[in-house]
């Protein structure tokens, strides 16, 4: 008769033969795994959208420097011509989501990505167009309202894609985030059952993130800011405690090297996956409360970008 294995060994093979053999869950660590990788994706993508920015802000500053050009020159001015249409179909993906005809003209995902490079490409042109030099008060008002717009597009989509489940503008329900993060922790009572420690410290991080109830703008700022931080302390101490029980359960069962870490990786991106859910389906009202106020303030600058900018060739070409 074969002895008892311990609590943590048998749990550990009970997690196993669920994931292979149940049909009822067949996804839970695919979906994992996905959860996590699509995360990181998204702040790749946010990342190399900055550095991208700032080189090309550099580059245009960098050019200005070598005196090849003014704004006054023939290169000069198809560069502005160049910027200006660029800044003009900018208003090409609104007027797609407003008019019924063009509605079905591509999917929205490509106009999306259209309005980003042309929002980056266009202001790059104008600032390489000015050499960073003004010549009027009306030059002045039309070149930093057209740097707001940029900023602020940047920030717009920030949150555009915390609050859309992707590019295609199909935009995210908090019933929907919350699905989803009972899905994650359905899954992770399966992924992590022989890990009490770990599981009661992610539901207790679910229930304090969910259950704050500062002022309205406190709750906001905390979501904002302290959430994210707290999420990867409490990711972090609960990776802690399963490479101490996987070294444990490798122990008593003489998994090999590779079975150890296989483990140990499907259960770090299941703690990932239902941090992470928590952390969407708190921050959800905060980013849409955000992409609302920065619809409000957005708007008006764009339309002085464009009185200016009108006024600003209106005179050139009659002066």
């Amino acid at each position: 008769v074969q002895a008892p294995m311990s609590a943590t060994s048998s749990t550990f093979n009970a997690a196993d033969t669920t994931g292979a053999s149940s049909s009822a869950r067949p996804t839970g660590a695919a979906e994992a795994k996905s959860a996590v990788g699509a995360a990181r994706a998204r702040l790749r993508t946010d990342l190399l959208i900055y550095i991208g920015v700032a080189a090309l802000t550099l580059s245009a500053w960098w050019v200005s420097l070598q005196g090849w050009f003014s704004p006054w020159s023939r290169t000069g001015y198809w560069l502005g011509v160049a910027g200006g249409v660029a800044m003009l179909l900018l208003f090409t993906y609104p007027l797609r989501k407003r008019w019924r005809v063009t509605y079905n003209w591509g999917a929205s995902k490509y106009w999306f990505v259209a309005h980003m490079v042309l929002g980056i490409m266009g202001p790059w042109l104008i600032l390489l167009h000015s050499t960073f030099h003004i010549g009027s008060t009306n030059a002045a008002v039309a070149l930093f309202s057209m740097v707001i717009v940029a900023l602020s597009g940047v920030i717009g989509r920030f949150l555009y894609v915390r609050l859309h489940a992707d590019l295609r503008g199909e935009k995210a329900t908090l019933a929907g985030l919350r699905g989803a993060m009972g899905n994650q922790q359905q899954a992770a009572d399966t992924r992590l059952q022989g890990m009490p420690g770990v599981l009661e410290a992610l539901h207790a991080f679910e229930r304090d993130t969910l259950d704050v109830r500062p002022k309205q703008g406190a709750r906001h700022l905390w979501r904002l800011f302290v959430l994210p931080i707290r999420r990867q302390r409490v990711a972090q101490h609960c990776k802690a405690e399963v490479k101490q029980l996987i070294k444990q359960g490798a122990s008593e069962q003489k998994w090999s090297k590779t079975q150890a870490l296989s483990r140990y990786r499907a259960c770090c991106e299941q703690v990932d996956s239902y941090a992470m859910a928590v952390q969407r389906a708190a921050q959800f009202q905060t980013f849409e409360r955000l992409f609302s106020m920065w619809h409000v303030a957005h708007v008006p600058f764009v339309w002085i970008m464009v009185l200016c900018a009108v006024f600003h060739v209106v005179a050139v070409h009659a002066y």
